[in-house]
């Protein structure tokens, strides 16, 4: 399998001088743990993620470091690691030239990948703009849809994870994240939403594209208050049976 196959198509971007509140708060209304930043002509020039939150001087947790540490360290290191928990923009944290992946890497490439540079998600580019992104969710939603090591989908299949993507994306009720994987027909979707209607809608418009044989419901509800989530009742029923 490839990356085109798995990766979530909605990407979350933000821009370089986007305030470090406004990304945190993206990242938790939309229950994503990174977002893509892209300068004013949509080019990939970051990335931000939780991992950027954790050393903060607002809640306490920036670094001490002893002063015969810092003198071995270097002024460089102390003013880089001063930015970084002080900054207000998304430059200021942000992960700049970020390792990529094309629409047609490789599945065992990009968990090589992920496990060399520590990292949880890849952006998928196009040129210089940003397609998807491939997460280790994604990753784990592929896993747990084919159950098996399995041969490239077919082309067929292809077709019909596009549409099935097409026909939610246009609409507002699409789950955030929203996943999509096509074996023979089969389709297994995964995402958030926040309305439990959207999990019947999502439903239906999967099963509407011609070729699809069964729709498999992974979708997590989120309510976006107090942050409980439930799993599909299908999940919760094969949880139950296991």
């Amino acid at each position: 399998m490839r990356a085109h196959q798995i990766m979530t198509r909605s990407v979350i971007s933000v821009t370089p001088d986007t305030s470090i509140v406004e990304a945190a708060n993206i990242m938790l209304k939309r229950h994503v743990s990174g977002l893509t930043v892209v300068d004013d002509s949509g080019k990939l020039v970051g990335v931000v993620s939780e991992g950027d939150f954790i050393r903060r001087s607002e809640i306490g947790t920036g670094r001490r470091r002893g002063r015969w540490l810092r003198f071995i360290l270097g002024a460089g290191k102390s003013a880089g690691e001063f930015v970084h928990e002080h900054g207000r923009k998304v430059s200021e944290v942000m992960t700049s030239s970020p390792i990529t992946i094309t629409e047609d890497t490789a599945l065992a490439e990009i968990v090589d990948l992920m496990e060399r540079n520590n990292v949880k998600r890849l952006p998928v580019v196009r040129g210089d703009q940003v397609v998807g992104i491939v997460s280790r969710a994604n990753l784990l939603q592929a896993v747990a849809g084919l159950a098996r090591e399995v041969p490239d989908p077919t082309a067929d299949d292809d077709h019909i994870r596009g549409r099935i993507i097409d026909a939610m994306e246009k609409n507002d009720w699409c789950p955030f994240g929203l996943n999509v994987i096509v074996r023979d027909g089969i389709v297994h979707l995964s995402g958030v939403i926040t309305e439990e209607r959207a999990r019947q809608a999502a439903i239906v418009a999967a099963e509407n594209v011609e070729g699809v044989k069964k729709v498999h419901d992974h979708l997590c509800w989120v309510d976006t208050l107090s942050g409980v989530y439930l799993n599909s009742p299908e999940d919760e029923n094969l949880s139950k049976a296991s």
